[in-house]
């Protein structure tokens, strides 16, 4: 089922085995044109703009996501399933749920917790916290110790949910589950890599805080979170 539903692409020597994959879309578009050489824009579906280039000598493709799961779920399973794409890495952006995380921080993401019925309605666990791939993880931890950038392995939470009716809920969870941080996709992405046999991580950087109430700009968030996009570029 080539090309799929939501990816035009067609030929196969055309997309990298190792996807990078923020949510914005925007942001792909940002690390194309900022550190790969010879990008070639390789989708346009509904505006989820992916591109392939080199870093070195080395293929990566780079392509959003979208928010969510669902939309992650839908990009990264195509991906894995039906164009040879072996590892996806996320780079996305997480809230703070602990005063020690500052605007700015990159964290690993070595845990997904999520209230998600995703993993379970995949058939593939019914267990509310997912790994990511532990290889994948050493690499990423070795290229931020190369570049001397500080990166914090943790738990994250990922939710079905932007705003909550109660914005203070998020202090059980952190208790309960030992999450530093919310986003809302990797979980989704660490279902699909465990149903399909790929591998799969999560590289985020700190745009808000829920204890400290500070936060970035959009455009902050579009083209300024470059130390993951280093660190997952060095791991390649």
């Amino acid at each position: 089922m080539i090309p799929t539903p939501h990816i035009e692409l067609s030929d196969l020597t055309q997309i990298a085995k190792t996807v990078l994959m923020p949510g914005d879309p925007l942001r792909a578009k940002f690390i194309a044109e900022t550190f790969l050489r010879n990008a070639v824009k390789i989708n346009g579906v509904r505006n989820m703009d992916g591109y392939t280039g080199y870093y070195g000598k080395k293929k990566v493709t780079v392509m959003g996501s979208g928010m969510g799961m669902p939309s992650i779920g839908i990009y990264s399973y195509e991906l894995f399933k039906y164009y040879g794409v072996e590892k996806i890495i996320r780079i996305g952006s997480c809230g703070a749920y602990v005063k020690d995380l500052q605007l700015y921080d990159v964290i690993l993401a070595e845990h997904a917790y999520s209230e998600s019925t995703y993993a379970k309605t995949m058939g593939v666990s019914n267990r509310k916290t997912l790994p990511s791939n532990k290889s994948l993880n050493n690499r990423l931890i070795k290229s931020a110790e190369a570049q001397h950038i500080p990166l914090k392995t943790v738990t994250v939470h990922s939710s079905d949910v932007f705003y909550r009716m109660n914005p203070d809920d998020y202090k059980a969870i952190a208790s309960d589950y030992n999450a530093v941080a919310v986003e809302m996709e990797s979980f989704a992405l660490f279902a699909n890599a465990k149903a399909l046999g790929k591998k799969a991580a999560c590289l985020l950087t700190v745009s808000d805080s829920l204890v400290t109430k500070e936060m970035t700009t959009s455009g902050e968030r579009q083209t300024a979170f470059t130390k993951m996009m280093e660190i997952a570029l060095g791991s390649l």
